[in-house]
């Protein structure tokens, strides 16, 4: 309806999950290239979780879309299936006709067409969509097909996509065996306020948009705090702010656009400021009821309704991303989009925590297990008087003596890396660690990522892999809930120059 007076090609925010739209921020990118890696060249299961709306299933068909050849998936949308549909399921997705059979025969018919493939050089996992959902008799008979190997092989790879409620569920008590099976977790994160007039402006080329972005910042502000960053409603307000402005006859999105969008979609804004309830709410039903009208005078062709030429502009490049992967999220919280003046420096104090992280996991199949040691003792503070190298210096060269030393199988925490050098902010998180009695325990390696200079911040050293895991329970609770730790073993690091 309105594709012709914004110069569109297809509607740019559809919330159907299409490939061609995935935005690679926000960690999107990032995450899709590390579960290909692990499905390709490494073992044990995967689960990536996310709120409603986050991205999971566009993540998902993304994946089925750029495995390698020699990787066949089986895509499980429904997980609501009981044990014997979900070995069906399966069945089918591998072309085999095993309607009628029984258990037995189908887990038999299953493992030898596995092995088959394996023969053949070939790799079979199981995506499974909406996993928080699947009954526990379902995910332990998944775990079953798990153990099935062939000499030192396993004959299934397995990612599970499921809101936070698929961690309650591994929480339980007789989930322990397949939770401790998982180990590749990724998480989705919300759009940060600052990403989210990138990804507005995204959506809108790759729809066929090329005039200069239309959403004004206050606009992009508002979608963001009504939106909580999550994907699905973030296109649910540009949509229906566009078909505002169409009714308007008006190319540019305004604030009072995304106020007819949020009360149409009934969400509320989270700013300070907001007029009356009452007043957007008619405001949002006229406008949006008056979009249907023109909507069906401009389908039927009536001059009338038909909105204006649209008068050439300069097209421009897109706006830079606004570096998602390089802003600190803490998992569960509501994005900061607040612009107060206290909100604002609340964010400032976490943004500059970590030098704006984002975890990843530790994609190498386990080691042999060393003999376990306990996890690194407290150590007094290590201020930096005044003349002495700074505390990044000095942990930089901790970490360098720290891969020098370290024996096979040697395995550390790694609490965050960045792709940014920006000394001054690793210094402050350095200076709370300091604070904390921890600083002897960090440990900070230069790497570079995607062809930029940045850091990894370790936690510790450990004999195994085993002690690694007992020392993450024993990890400050402030790095627990800032960040999402994982193993990092030690033997994948190179010793810097």
């Amino acid at each position: 309806m309105y594709l012709e007076h914004f110069g569109l090609t297809e509607p740019p925010f559809k919330i159907t999950p299409v490939t061609d739209f995935f935005f690679s921020g926000a960690n999107r990118g990032e995450i899709l290239d590390a579960l290909i890696y692990a499905i390709a060249e490494s073992e044990g299961i995967i689960k990536v979780t996310g709120e409603v709306g986050s991205g999971k299933t566009m993540l998902c068909r993304m994946l089925l879309e750029r495995l390698p050849p020699h990787i066949e998936a089986v895509y499980l949308a429904n997980p609501s299936l009981s044990r014997e549909e979900m070995l069906y399921a399966i069945a089918d997705g591998l072309n085999l006709d095993l309607e009628g059979q029984r258990v037995n025969i189908i887990l038999q018919t299953l493992q030898n067409k596995l092995e088959e493939k394996i023969s053949q050089g070939k790799r079979v996992v199981i995506l499974v969509d909406e996993a928080h959902a699947m009954p526990l008799d379902t995910m332990e008979e998944l775990r079953l097909l798990y153990n099935l190997q062939v000499g030192n092989h396993k004959l299934l790879h397995i990612v599970l996509f499921g809101q936070p409620e698929l961690n309650d569920k591994l929480a339980q008590p007789n989930m322990r065996q397949l939770k401790d099976r998982i180990i590749h977790h990724f998480g989705m994160l919300p759009l940060s306020q600052n990403i989210i007039e990138s990804y507005l402006l995204f959506r809108m080329r790759t729809a066929g948009y090329r005039g200069p972005t239309i959403f004004s910042a206050a606009a992009a502000t508002l979608i963001g705090k009504a939106s909580q960053g999550l994907m699905r409603r973030v296109n649910i307000l540009a949509d229906k702010s566009l078909l505002a402005a169409f009714v308007e006859n008006t190319h540019n999105i305004d604030v009072r656009h995304v106020h007819a969008a949020i009360q149409d979609s009934e969400l509320s804004p989270t700013g300070d400021a907001q007029p009356s309830r009452k007043k957007w709410l008619i405001a949002g039903g006229t406008i949006l009821i008056a979009a249907l009208l023109a909507g069906a005078v401009w389908f039927f062709g009536s001059h009338a309704g038909k909105p204006a030429e649209i008068k050439p502009v300069a097209i421009t490049a897109p706006a830079p991303a606004a570096e998602a992967a390089l802003n600190l999220r803490i998992d569960n919280a509501i994005p900061v989009v607040d612009t107060s003046p206290l909100a604002q420096d609340e964010h400032n104090r976490l943004d500059s925590a970590a030098s704006a992280v984002l975890p990843v996991a530790e994609m190498q199949p386990a080691t042999a297990a060393a003999p376990a040691t306990p996890a690194p003792q407290t150590q007094e503070k290590t201020p930096a008087p005044a003349g002495d190298p700074s505390l990044l210096t000095q942990r930089l060269a901790a970490g360098k003596e720290m891969l020098r030393k370290h024996h096979s199988g040697s395995t550390s925490i790694q609490l965050f890396y960045t792709d940014e050098v920006q000394p001054a902010r690793m210094e402050g998180f350095l200076k709370r660690a300091n604070s904390l009695d921890k600083l002897p325990e960090i440990y900070i390696l230069p790497i570079k990522v995607n062809g930029h200079n940045g850091y990894r911040v370790l936690y510790g050293t450990y004999a195994s892999r085993e002690a690694a895991s007992e020392g993450m329970r024993q990890l400050p609770q402030r790095y627990k809930d800032a960040f999402e730790p994982m193993l990092y073993a030690l033997d994948n690091a190179q010793t810097p120059k």
